[in-house]
């Protein structure tokens, strides 16, 4: 019981502080789960966003659920979802009425735009904490380049010329990199 008091205050602090989608909220959950709780090492963290990226829905509830089951099962899966979800709902009805109220203030505006840099920063600190460790098999703070995965760096490359200079589905890019990384690793 006390897993899942912890769980989904944690998951609350998440659904409260990740502005800008759920990609945001990914450095937010790995801060909770893995760096100030410790129930989780940075390579199982990974794991799961792996899967929550192949998994249909927003990718902060995939991760809250995987996470959660992870960690306790379908309670924990309840528990993570719900106390990311909760905060979000509250703002998002109390921002809606105002939004329609005041959308055509120039402040509002104002705010709006000022918040995309932060989000971007968040979204890039998550990508490249996952880049490093699938690159390098390290934290961003321990990087050898004696350590360098090519078949991982040739994977990341492909993947990002696949996605945008040929425009190929997402969808592809993930299952084709799954079958040609199976296939190198089995081969090699």
């Amino acid at each position: 019981m006390q897993i899942l008091t912890l769980l989904f205050f944690s998951f609350i602090q998440v659904g409260l502080f990740s502005v800008g989608g759920g990609y945001a909220a990914i450095p937010l959950i790995q801060n909770q789960v893995v760096n100030v709780h410790g129930l989780m090492t940075l390579a199982e963290f990974a794991d799961l966003i792996t899967i929550a990226e192949m998994t249909p829905g927003p990718i902060s509830i995939n991760s809250a659920t995987f996470v959660g089951t992870q960690l306790s099962g379908l309670p924990g899966a309840l528990i993570c979802t719900l106390g990311c979800i909760i905060p979000s709902f509250i703002i998002c009805l109390i921002l809606a009425h105002f939004y329609y109220k005041y959308r055509n203030l120039k402040g509002v505006q104002t705010i709006l735009s000022s918040l995309r840099p932060a989000v971007v920063a968040l979204i890039s600190s998550a990508g490249l904490s996952i880049l490093t460790l699938a690159l390098f098999q390290a934290e961003k703070a321990d990087i050898v380049l004696s350590n360098f995965h090519p078949i991982e760096g040739l994977l990341f490359v492909g993947g990002l010329v696949a996605l945008r200079k040929f425009k190929i589905n997402p969808i592809l890019v993930i299952f084709g990199s799954g079958v040609i990384g199976t296939l190198l690793y089995t081969i090699i």
